[in-house]
């Protein structure tokens, strides 16, 4: 490969690193063209950008990416795959789910919500990992939970005080 074309993947390689939040480091080596082939179209499904990269090209990438990914260096060994995504914890079900069926060990690292996982076993801590807008959501029904019941009391307490009222001014 020429240094040209070297330069222009790892341009392609930081712009990606850059603009998703997330993404794996995997290794498919395991699987035979089906299966990853199918992986490939599930990947595709979900959103979830699949590519095959040389380790030192991503080495360089993630250097010039200026995101704090240093943990993930050591894992740069074999066959790596990286799987870009919005959504924390997408590749993590995909991954889970493949793995029942190959019954082969994937995940290398991940670098989701700029914290680093490094492991096959890490797989179900990403599983339960959070986006950023349900965080958001839980915060705000959190929030709006005692206002609901201080509204509904402030409610219930006018009807029963519009009762007593109008039981009063029917009497006399």
């Amino acid at each position: 490969m020429k240094s040209s074309d070297k330069q222009a993947v790892i341009n392609s390689l930081t712009e990606q690193i850059k603009s998703y939040n997330h993404f794996y480091l995997t290794d498919l080596s395991g699987l035979n063209a089906g299966a990853t082939s199918n992986l490939r179209r599930q990947c595709f499904k979900q959103d979830i950008k699949l590519v095959v990269v040389k380790n030192t090209l991503l080495r360089k990438a993630m250097e010039q990416s200026g995101k704090d990914v240093t943990g993930l260096y050591d894992v740069l060994k074999g066959n790596t795959s990286v799987m870009f995504c919005d959504t924390g914890n997408s590749p993590a079900k995909l991954l889970k789910d493949f793995k029942r069926q190959h019954k082969t060990t994937f995940l290398k690292g991940a670098f989701v919500q700029e914290s680093i996982y490094i492991g096959d076993d890490q797989i179900d801590a990403l599983l339960v990992v959070k986006t950023r807008e349900e965080l958001i959501g839980e915060v705000v029904a959190l929030l709006q939970s005692p206002i609901k019941t201080v509204l509904s009391q402030l409610q219930s307490g006018g009807n029963i005080l519009h009762g007593v009222l109008k039981t009063l001014g029917e009497k006399e």
